[in-house]
């Protein structure tokens, strides 16, 4: 009974199994099916399902968990199948497949519709595919067309104005509109209302197609450089191609200014986006000249050989026979160096051939500008900056002939050098090469080369390994320079025929200062030192006096000839302090006590006399005049030399100096327990030197100079200087500076003037610290500050101070972006302006014979002032007025005076100029701010040069 039984079972079991197997099968068909229809293989990109098939899904889920080891079985059964119609579905994508996954999310809600397979996303709806990527507040997806829609939503019925309008990315190009569609697989796409931007430009139009390679294609198109939404400016274009990156070619255009249309048009017209160089032709300028006749200039093609370099020919030609070329060219190699290099030549005809007034002129120019880059190397660099021209280019030169300045400029200076440094033995090179030229006499003054070498301070005598205290022949330093230079000066047609050794001068000087610095007693600073100069030069002349042609002829020898000289220098100062308290009871407890700082020093010379025979760097020739008369004149053969001979006589100066320093140490009045530094002269110096070698007029003058700071923000200085020696009478009776002193007539010098410069700034700030003694509370705070820790006059107690004042500043920056209002609430009225005054007077001798007076032995004083005020108005953020004018007190009459006035207009800068003394000009410019249009929409408006020539 109970075998029977069992087979049933297990026949029933085995038919179950059997059913179940095919209803898996078929449910593995269906799936297959519906891959193939949408063309993504499941083996490499996951397919995300909607919510709509996860419940279809979760149906088959729950009927197959039976058995989960039936149904492990069933899918190792059928892996060979899945397996095969994987493989054939890489082998055959559908025509209307995408070949990658389609992200897409929605903040409101999202419809999925499995049966017409399309998709509505409401509400900041996203959708990134590849590397596309769609914002938008609605977007309707069909992914059997491979179709993306996406617009704005009204939410204000008033105005009707679309939000949330869709922002597309296809990668580096981003566009704006009001509606799009756009195709996943073939990439083009509708758009009406685009707005994108290239560069410093901004693209609108009303309908838009792009294609496939992502050119766009706009109708009733807008280009403006003005970042408004509503913008200043537009150049209103028909029909226009957008290369994204490259260009905008457009059709017939006009321009419109504050949505006024301007009868400015152009047939047809592009701007250039791409930010890599391209090769191409550069179209020349035409006009006629009377001299040279019809021309076509700055024409030629450019080569765009790299990101790093590039190169342009420019050519011109005349119809009279004249002819240009020029080549220019940029370099730039990033962290390295950067220059720009331009060559030029010209073939001048003037006149007609044949006839007196026909002439040839050959010129040429060459200009070098190179900069290397600090961080390309620490320890060498190399900068040029060469501007060298003939003296006919500038004449020649189309281009000068309308600019002034070029034809004005009468020197050109040029300079090219290079520098190293081994600091492991401090060791440092430099050379360079420097050109002077005078642009009026075609006279040149070339170095080349200019080689310093210098060795930084070492001490030879230093122990290297120290034990006790430092010796005294320890503080011997030793340093070194050494110079060699090669120089001409004669005209540029000779420059290139000149003899190296008989027409250059050369020469090698060395400097070798030996110092050091003791303290001797504690208190007294002792610095010694030694300097020996050497120079070697390659000739000399000699001299000798023709008496039949009663001339001097010279005899330059050829060879190595050296030349030195030395001094022995003795320096020794200190300082002394003076403190006094004064009486409580006569002077109260205000001031605490003042202090008296002196600083004398004294200051030792002595080179002996390099004239003198055995030196040999000195002689005589034998002069006879027509007259019969015989004098010796002496001469240097070696004074052409480069760096000159040592001085003749003996030298043995004792210089004096005397500092003093007095301050006063009161309460403050913000603090009853701070104290405050105040200056009462903050230096008062006097120096003199005494020359003990002199035979006649040993003393020098005596030079006073004062420093007060009794002002907070201002510092008086003073310089003045007594004469030594008192005047005395010739035997025509004119006075000059004779060998009595005037100290010893019982005066204390004689006067011989001083010269001060004082200026100041008004502001509105000051104006108002001024009548109502207010100042905000940082300034309060600062003063306060001040006032209790003071300021030493010492200079190691001030080493912080500027990097204090600093921080100070740094602070009230922080709430520069806060707007101040009034009591109202409303933005308080603020002109910013200052006025800047300065006043210059200089007190000397007026040496005029008719002035001299005789009975007090003294010339009268007169006095040169210089009157200069300049100011800045701000009426408002885009105005700025600013000018500058003087008064000459010798003339008496108003010095240069200028004005100008700046406009900033957004997209458009406008400036105005004035000249109204001595000479009356004006400059007028007005041009657009980007760089893409600042050559197409400008205006200039200026007075000729020849206008602003002063007649007599």
């Amino acid at each position: 009974m109970r075998t029977p039984s069992v087979i049933v079972l297990l026949l029933f079991i085995f038919a179950f199994v059997m059913a179940d197997m095919n209803r898996f099968d078929s449910y593995a068909r269906q799936q297959t099916q519906q891959r193939d229809t949408l063309g993504v293989d499941d083996t490499l990109v996951p397919i995300k399902r909607d919510s709509t098939f996860d419940k279809r899904s979760d149906s088959v889920a729950a009927d197959t968990t039976t058995l989960d080891s039936l149904q492990l079985a069933i899918r190792k059964h059928n892996q060979l199948i899945d397996d095969s119609i994987r493989l054939d579905s890489l082998n055959r994508k559908r025509a209307n497949g995408i070949d990658a996954p389609v992200e897409y999310t929605a903040e409101d809600s999202l419809v999925y519709n499995a049966k017409s397979k399309t998709t509505h996303l409401y509400g900041s709806s996203t959708v990134k595919y590849e590397n596309m990527d769609l914002k938008s507040e609605k977007i309707y997806m069909s992914m059997d067309s491979n179709l993306v829609h996406a617009t704005g939503a009204i939410k204000d019925t008033t105005t009707k104005a679309l939000e949330g309008t869709p922002v597309f990315k296809l990668g580096q190009d981003s566009y704006e509109s009001d509606t799009m569609a756009f195709n996943f697989k073939t990439k083009k796409g509708l758009i009406n209302n685009v707005y994108t931007q290239q560069e410093e430009g901004f693209l609108r139009s009303e309908r838009s197609k792009r294609d496939s390679s992502g050119v766009v294609y706009m109708e009733h198109g807008r280009y403006t450089t003005c970042d408004k939404k509503h913008p200043d400016f537009y150049i209103a274009l028909s029909r226009g191609k957008v290369r994204p990156g490259k260009d905008v070619v457009f059709g017939p255009a006009h321009l419109v200014v504050a949505d006024v249309p301007l009868p400015l048009a152009v047939p047809y017209g592009f701007f250039p986006f791409t930010k890599s160089y391209s090769s191409g032709f550069i179209m020349p300028s035409y006009g006629d000249e009377m001299d040279r006749g019809f021309y076509l200039r700055d024409g030629g093609y450019y080569f765009a050989i790299s990101d790093k370099i590039d190169l342009k020919l420019l050519g011109e030609i005349y119809t009279k026979g004249s002819w240009g070329i020029s080549l220019a060219s940029n370099y730039n190699k990033r962290y390295r160096y950067s220059g720009s290099l331009f060559l030029s030549y010209q073939d001048s005809k003037t006149g007609d051939k044949g006839l007196p007034d026909f002439s040839r002129q050959q010129s040429y120019k060459i200009q070098w500008s190179h900069r290397q880059d600090p961080k390309a190397n620490p320890f060498s660099s190399l900068s040029a900056s060469v501007n060298f021209a003939s003296s006919s280019y500038e004449r020649n030169n189309l281009t000068s002939l309308y600019n002034p300045q070029a034809l004005t400029q009468s020197t050109r200076t040029s300079s090219v050098s290079w520098s190293t440094t081994f600091s492991s033995i401090g060791l440092s090179l430099s050379s360079s090469m420097n050109l002077s030229q005078n642009m009026r006499d075609s006279s040149i003054a070339l170095t080349m080369p200019d080689l310093n070498i210098s060795i930084s301070r070492f001490y030879p005598f230093k122990r290297k390994h120290v034990v006790g205290n430092e010796r005294w022949y320890e503080k011997i330093a030793v340093s070194y320079t050494g110079r060699f230079s090669n120089s001409i000066q004669t005209k540029e047609d000779k420059l290139f025929k000149s003899n190296l050794i008989k027409d250059w001068r050369n020469g090698f000087q060395h400097d070798i200062p030996v110092n050091a610095n003791f303290t001797l007693f504690d208190y007294l600073n002792v610095n010694p030192s030694f300097n020996f100069t050497d120079r070697m030069y390659t000739n000399k002349i000699h001299r000798s006096w023709d008496a039949a042609s009663q001339k001097v002829v010279n005899d330059t020898t050829y060879g190595f000839h050296n030349v030195y000289n030395w001094s022995l220098n003795l320096g020794m100062s200190t300082k002394l302090y003076g403190m006094f308290i004064p009486n409580r009871k006569i002077f109260g407890d205000k001031v605490q006590a003042i202090r008296h700082v002196l600083t004398p020093s004294v200051s030792f010379s002595y080179a002996p006399d390099f004239g003198a025979r055995r030196y040999g760097y000195y002689d005589y020739y034998q002069k006879t005049d027509a007259d019969g008369n015989v004098s010796l004149v002496g001469y240097s053969p070696y004074e052409s030399g480069m760096y000159s001979v040592p001085g003749r006589g003996r030298s043995g100066n004792i210089s004096f100096d005397l500092g003093n320093n007095i301050e006063m140490k009161v309460k403050s009045d913000k603090d009853s327990t701070g104290m405050k530094k105040v200056s009462i002269i903050d230096e008062l110096g006097l120096s003199m030197s005494y020359n003990m070698a002199a035979k006649e007029k040993p003393l020098s003058d005596l030079n006073m100079r004062i420093r007060l700071k009794w002002w907070k923000n201002y510092t008086f200085n003073l310089n003045a200087r007594f004469a030594s020696y008192a005047y005395e009478l010739d035997e025509n009776g004119r006075p000059y500076e004779g060998n009595h002193t005037e100290w010893g007539m019982g005066r204390f010098g004689r006067f011989q003037g001083m010269s001060q410069n004082i200026s100041y700034t008004l502001t509105p700030e000051k104006l108002k610290k001024l009548f109502t003694g207010s100042h905000d509370d940082e300034d309060e705070d600062e003063q306060n500050k001040n006032d209790i820790e003071g300021r030493d006059t010492d200079i190691e107690s001030n080493i912080d101070d500027n990097m204090i004042e600093g921080q100070h500043g740094a602070k009230k920056k922080q709430k520069a972006g806060k707007a101040e209002t009034d009591d109202d609430g409303y933005m308080a009225f603020k002109i910013p302006w200052s006025l800047t005054f300065g006043y210059g007077i200089t007190m000397s001798e007026n040496r005029d014979l008719k002035k001299f007076n005789y009975k007090t032995m003294r010339y009268p004083y007169k006095f040169t002032q210089t009157l200069n005020v300049s100011g800045n108005v701000r009426i408002s953020d885009g105005w700025n007025i600013s000018f500058s004018s003087g008064y000459d007190f010798e003339n008496h009459a108003m010095s240069m005076t200028t004005a100008s006035l700046q406009r900033d207009l957004h997209c458009f800068n406008m400036s105005c100029s004035v000249v109204l003394a001595p000479y009356t000009s004006y400059n007028f410019t007005f041009r657009a701010n980007a760089a893409t249009l600042a050559d197409a929409l400008k205006y200039d408006k200026r007075s000729g040069y020849s206008n602003a020539v002063q007649w007599y």
